[in-house]
């Protein structure tokens, strides 16, 4: 398959390219700087540009059969604006105008899902939040938003707590009050839990 990769230079972000270029798919990652994604690959088309250039964003969508976004807000607390959230709906616009219907994205599980039941990180995770990282929420309340307001196919993986451990190779997902499932997750993980839903190419 051919998949556009958003955030393709951050530390999820990339694992996911390598991942997807393991399994055969081509790929197209759009980031500011080319020199952070480090990978050069015969299947791998990278395109420069930022979140607030929307031809860079159609020039990446272009021929793409899904979407990944590994896009995520600052966690510094003097970080202000809503430059992801826009950016995501960017993203989300380009998608419907070129028919692109499948998005797989990230987000937190301190914003509950209509599938969630009562369970206390409902409680202490969104005070958490926005008492540490304000403006990192509301970017992902918006980021979120603007994926399940449109009519794309979607997956959103709520994560918290990313680690550098290797991959364990056992993804494990659920809804909380439903299922147990952990705070900590490694990246590798992260990144196979969202490559998981592209059928592979080999």
């Amino acid at each position: 398959m051919r998949v556009t990769v958003f955030g393709a230079s951050g530390a999820i972000g990339r694992l996911v390219v390598q991942q997807l270029l393991d399994g055969g798919h081509q790929v197209t990652a759009l980031v500011r700087a080319p020199a952070k994604l480090a990978l050069i690959h015969s299947h791998l088309t990278v395109v420069t540009g930022q979140l607030s250039d929307r031809d860079s964003i159609e020039q990446a969508l272009s021929g793409a059969d899904a979407v990944i976004s590994a896009l995520g807000p600052s966690l510094k607390r003097s970080t202000t604006g809503t430059q992801v959230t826009d950016g995501t709906r960017t993203i989300v616009q380009a998608m419907e105008a070129q028919k692109v219907a499948r998005f797989i994205g990230l987000a937190t599980p301190s914003l509950a899902d209509p599938q969630d039941k009562p369970h206390w990180k409902h409680k202490v995770l969104p005070v958490m939040a926005g008492l540490m990282f304000p403006n990192a929420l509301a970017e992902l309340k918006g980021m979120t938003e603007a994926v399940t307001d449109s009519g794309l196919d979607y997956t959103i993986a709520r994560i918290t707590n990313p680690t550098d451990k290797p991959a364990s190779g056992r993804i494990r997902s659920g809804f909380l009050g439903h299922d147990k499932v952990a705070s900590a997750m490694s990246r590798a993980d992260i990144a196979a839990f969202l490559v998981s839903p592209v059928p592979s190419s080999r």
